[in-house]
């Protein structure tokens, strides 16, 4: 209802209904539903085609004690308006009824519409109390739709703060994920550090600059640059928002990028998305004077699959900081010149071909076919004759 009354397309659509469970898999049949949560009301219907997704349907529910944080212990079926009570915020307290063709609004969730307000649904203390995850939710609703957050219900998130780390740290994640990739992630990461959530999820980050104050201040410039970030990618926003840690830079880094992977892994990221970003942080000066640079080293670069979110890092920086990247537009211009294939050809030769010559295996092998390799993307040789006659030459040295 919320997405509609704001003009937008929804994503999907939930059904609420006085029905019963059984009612509902008796009406659809049972061969075309899933309870997946019948205990708690809920009844998926799944599409005609894996593609479509499902529409879950939810009978009125009134819920009972919270003991996890999350979950109700037990539910009780209702009507709209007590249904209404127990949701989160008001904006996405609404129903729809496609008979009447009218809004349910029992908890003044048009209004805060209207008013570009995020508010919770009765007291804040208690909706929060009832469900962790809220917390998070405040500050993605309030960011993405880009509203306020009513006070009362900011200082309500403010004192709980430190009770989200009850909730997955999935969950968790998945929210964070959420905000990071939207346009608006700077005004989220300012909201979740207003709030008291930041340090409470990444206590790694306070303290990162020295003192309290120079946090503050270079937080502050990071979240800068994720204001000019162009690129809709968490793992862009995570590259920046995490490269406080790699300070100082020069010696550590070994070190620096354990502790960012640690921490990735602490919030049960993907393999993949570890991958990423620890990549983006650990080459996130390898543009800087990318020109003088050689073919052997500029090619592996831009041919690596997460070379445009390092562009738009770059920009970004560049960008919060007023200025121009030559570095990052000649790389651009490189790569608009030049296919994949001549980025990242196909090797000359095999470690087989540096056996075949009477080298042991061993590191000698990896620094010959480095050295062809180098050769190869340099465009010193072309050929596969080419390339063994400069291996000959190398192990004749």
């Amino acid at each position: 209802m919320r997405d509609q009354l704001l003009g937008k397309t929804p994503k999907d659509y939930d059904v609420a209904t006085s029905a019963s469970p059984d009612q509902v898999m008796d009406l659809i049949g049972r061969h075309k539903t899933v309870p997946v949560g019948a205990a708690f009301g809920v009844v998926m219907v799944p599409g005609s085609h894996p593609s479509e997704g499902a529409v879950e349907v939810a009978t009125f529910r009134s819920d009972g004690q919270y003991i996890d944080g999350r979950r109700p212990s037990s539910v009780r079926f209702c009507s709209p308006a007590e249904d209404a009570q127990r949701r989160d915020f008001t904006i996405n307290g609404m129903f729809f009824d496609p008979l009447e063709n009218q809004v349910l609004d029992y908890v003044g969730g048009q209004a805060d519409l209207q008013q570009q307000v995020v508010r919770a649904i009765g007291d804040p203390v208690a909706r929060f109390s009832e469900d962790k995850l809220r917390l998070l939710r405040a500050v993605r609703f309030t960011t993405t739709f880009r509203f306020r957050l009513e006070p009362a219900t900011e200082l309500a998130v403010r004192a709980a703060c430190h009770q989200i780390n009850q909730v997955s740290v999935e969950r968790i994640t998945q929210e964070l994920r959420r905000m990071l990739a939207h346009p608006e992630r700077a005004h989220a990461c300012r909201l979740l550090l207003q709030t008291g959530l930041l340090y409470a999820i990444l206590p790694e980050l306070m303290h990162t600059a020295g003192t309290e104050t120079q946090t503050s201040a270079d937080l502050h410039a990071r979240f800068h640059m994720l204001q000019h970030l162009q690129a809709e990618s968490a793992e862009a926003a995570w590259a920046i928002l995490l490269q406080p840690l790699l300070q100082p830079a020069a010696a550590d880094q070994h070190n620096s990028l354990t502790t960012v992977d640690s921490l990735l892994k602490r919030l049960k990221m993907s393999n993949q998305e570890i991958a990423e970003i620890t990549w983006l942080i650990a080459h996130r000066t390898a543009l800087t004077g990318l020109p003088q640079q050689p073919l052997h080293f500029i090619k592996p670069l831009l041919a690596h699959p997460c070379s445009h979110l390092l562009l738009a890092v770059t920009e970004a920086t560049h960008a919060s900081q007023n200025s121009n990247s030559e570095d990052a537009r000649f790389a651009r211009n490189f790569l608009a010149a030049h296919s994949t294939a001549q980025l990242d050809p196909p090797p000359l030769i095999s470690g087989n071909d540096v056996i075949a010559r009477g080298i042991p295996p061993g590191p000698r092998i990896r620094t010959l076919l480095e050295s062809i390799r180098n050769a190869q993307l340099d465009q010193l040789i072309t050929t596969r004759e080419e390339a063994l006659q400069l291996l000959q030459q190398q192990i004749a040295r």
